[in-house]
């Protein structure tokens, strides 16, 4: 089982435990912006579960239905995760509205409060695992749930000041103003998530800095070659596909050719994890004159 995998069944059971406990923090003190935090824990629940199924999927080989593999089941999930996020988000508005029309007095709330702070932390730990188990595994499923995750830490700081001051103020509709604050953060999260995801699944080329690699591993290993143009890189999940042109000299053998791109292919594959190279040779006659100019 990928380690990708693992972290995310754990995660399952993170999810529910923190759902848990945020559910009894709001039973302890009737507090609508503790309701708040627990409506978004559960969907904690409900993204855990999606992303452990998707890199499950995803961790398939390639074949023939799929020859470049199952990767995009995991952007697939992001976005699943970021719509959960995004209808967490209206719920918990609709219940703040409500409040500020009726607002209560609360009930235990330190006691609330204590069990949230409890919840938060095991949040924090858990979204620090994701992120990391994210980058090293090339996840996107879990990177999505890490942001998830902490988006929710920082929301329950949120409640958990503001359901404080409501407590020391006596002002009972601070409670449902807090929770609508925190609609509108996780709002924003799942949208973020949505927008990442959607990148993927169209295609969208790594960040500057991984071309700006590959165009200079390209020159430097391309000696004997006169330019290489049209270079193109999409990522989907966990693996990078690289695909350009290599104009050469005409009169050069195929073998000659063939080695010198080989020792391309080396140079970047060895120098970056989860790269699949295509390169298509032509004849100097075919040469632009743009791109990464040989000689």
């Amino acid at each position: 089982m990928r380690i990708a995998e693992k972290v995310a069944l754990w995660g399952i059971l993170a999810g529910l435990v923190v759902f848990g406990l945020k559910l009894l923090a709001w039973q302890v003190s009737g507090s609508v912006a503790l309701l708040s935090d627990a409506l978004e824990s559960l969907v904690n629940v409900s993204a855990a579960v999606i992303a452990f199924a998707a890199v499950s999927f995803a961790s398939r080989p390639p074949d023939s239905n799929h020859p470049y593999g199952h990767e995009k089941a995991e952007l697939f999930a992001a976005i699943i995760e970021g719509v959960l996020i995004v209808l967490a988000a209206l719920a918990i508005l609709y219940e703040a509205g409500s409040s500020v029309l009726r607002p209560s007095p609360l009930k235990l709330a330190w006691d609330g409060l204590g069990v949230n702070l409890v919840a938060t932390a095991v949040n924090l730990g858990w979204s620090f695992v994701l992120a990391r188990t994210a980058k090293a595994d090339h996840s996107s499923a879990l990177a999505a749930d890490a942001v998830h995750l902490r988006a929710d830490v920082v929301t329950s700081a949120g409640v958990t000041v503001g359901v404080a001051l409501a407590v020391i103020t006596g002002i009972h509709v601070l409670d449902p103003i807090v929770a609508g604050l925190v609609a509108l953060h996780v709002l924003w999260s799942g949208t973020k998530v949505i927008s990442a995801s959607a990148d993927g699944l169209m295609d969208a080329a790594p960040v500057p800095a991984v071309l700006d690699r590959i165009g200079q591993l390209i020159t430097e290993f391309g000696n004997g070659a006169i330019e290489a143009h049209d270079l193109k890189t999409r990522a989907t999940g966990r693996w990078t596909f690289l695909e350009f042109h290599l104009v050469v000299p005409g009169q050069m053998s195929v073998a000659a050719a063939h080695d010198i791109c080989d020792r391309i292919e080396h140079a970047l594959m060895a120098d970056m994890a989860d790269l699949k190279v295509t390169i298509h040779v032509e004849p100097a006659g075919k040469a632009k004159h743009e791109g990464i100019i040989f000689e």
